[in-house]
């Protein structure tokens, strides 16, 4: 497995072990979304929408982690990509969309996380392209 795939793999185990936590957070006090996510309207939070927060949160998180251990599996390797683009574009739409979010570190720290998460695994689409041919060669 190449270097880079390593470190992705890292990365994803970081990110979802970091997930996690701000799950445990949503169910154990809302009050954490709003003030750090959702400051703009702070009203608009509830336990209701803190679980859903943690729900979808838990579900990005274990996607992850399923990912970082069968990094190969390639529609598994998609779906990941696709929590880190719906995290993008739900962070983005709360700030510049529907004023929910001010841009915080709460806001701007998940924005760059799905950032760099997206860059890092479109990259890593070139690594997990090549590597299975590379597989097949030495077992002839």
């Amino acid at each position: 497995m190449s270097r880079f795939l390593n470190v992705l793999r890292s990365w994803l185990v970081m990110v979802s072990i970091i997930a996690m936590g701000n799950t445990l957070q949503s169910f154990r006090d809302h009050t954490f979304l709003y003030e750090k996510l959702y400051t703009g309207k702070p009203n608009l939070v509830n336990g209701l929408q803190a679980r859903t927060f943690g729900i979808w949160t838990l579900l990005s998180s274990v996607i992850r982690c399923l990912c970082a251990i069968d990094i190969h599996n390639k529609m598994l390797y998609h779906i990941t990509l696709w929590t880190f683009l719906l995290a993008l574009g739900h962070f983005l739409s709360e700030l510049f969309v529907y004023g929910t979010a001010a841009p915080t570190i709460g806001v701007l720290a998940p924005l760059m996380v799905a950032s760099f998460s997206i860059l890092g695994m479109l990259v890593g689409l070139q690594y997990l392209e090549v590597e299975p041919v590379s597989r097949q060669k030495k077992r002839n």
